[in-house]
């Protein structure tokens, strides 16, 4: 079975839309999401003109501030802080990578946690491992829906992650365990990997490595979650982590790249989004 994350991810922003026209009624205007985009990188661009999109299709207000790459840390960190005063503002993000002379660090802990729609903030991470409410990364918690939408019964399965990031890697695989899961956490250079991949029920691949999992690394019957988008060297369309020809029949299911994973983290994004201003409102 292919996941197809344009399909559940339309069934998301459609649920959304249906409730903004009675939202904005209540409480006097839409959602309003900001994305700051630093630079002209080509992969941002494309992701910050989704998102775009995406809040027209669900009847948000969507600002896209952009800035060339020249601007210093503490002009952005400025720019950060009067969005989290903004009271029409309620989800902030600012588009990873940045350039080198910016600390993504400290911009992600400026952004204010009440507004961090990505979940990235380190009050929101603390509260996610520690089982307390919270914005969920989005990626994440595309991946969990994913999975679910697919039928995959998480609960008692092995699950491998290649990958520790803190955006994806790690949050995941915080996101099966409490699903009940037995979670392995790999990177590219464990020792004898396609040995421990090959034993997954569950592979979650998030490692921005074109095609790194070949056929001989997928366990027959496994639930395959490619995260990666890359450029295949020999082609130059675009391609995930994992081989998808070559695996495809022998996962149970398996999201393709594109319109797998990508779609679904924009929709987590809107939901996150919708959360912000929901809270805004119910703490008033």
């Amino acid at each position: 079975m292919i996941i197809s994350g344009k399909d559940l991810a339309k069934r998301i922003k459609s649920d959304i839309a249906a409730q903004v026209p009675g939202l904005t009624e209540k409480y006097g205007r839409a959602p309003h999401l900001v994305v700051i985009l630093v630079g002209e990188d080509p992969g941002s661009v494309s992701y910050v003109t989704g998102k775009a999109r995406d809040c027209e299709e669900v009847g948000f207000k969507n600002t896209t501030l952009r800035y060339p790459d020249t601007i210093s840390e503490e002009e952005l960190l400025d720019v950060v802080r009067q969005l989290n005063d903004d009271d029409d503002v309620d989800g902030v993000l600012v588009q990873l990578p940045l350039p080198k002379h910016i600390s993504e660090a400290k911009v992600i802990e400026t952004i204010a946690k009440e507004k961090d729609v990505d979940g990235f903030h380190p009050l929101n991470v603390a509260a996610l491992w520690q089982k307390q409410p919270c914005l969920l990364p989005c990626t994440p918690k595309g991946i969990i829906r994913m999975l679910d939408e697919a039928g995959v019964d998480i609960e008692g399965k092995n699950a491998v992650v290649i990958g520790r990031s803190n955006i994806v890697g790690l949050p995941v695989s915080k996101l099966l365990l409490d699903r009940n899961a037995t979670v392995t956490i790999t990177h590219s250079r464990t020792r004898n990997l396609g040995d421990v991949t090959s034993k997954a029920d569950i592979l979650v691949v998030a490692i921005g490595r074109p095609k790194f999992v070949t056929a001989d690394m997928v366990g027959e019957g496994a639930a395959v979650i490619d995260v990666g988008v890359n450029r295949d060297p020999e082609t130059g369309k675009l391609c995930g982590d994992v081989d998808y020809e070559a695996c495809k029949d022998k996962a149970s299911v398996i999201t393709p790249v594109p319109g797998g994973v990508g779609p679904m983290t924009r929709a987590c994004l809107m939901e996150n989004t919708l959360e912000c201003y929901l809270n805004k409102f119910a703490n008033k």
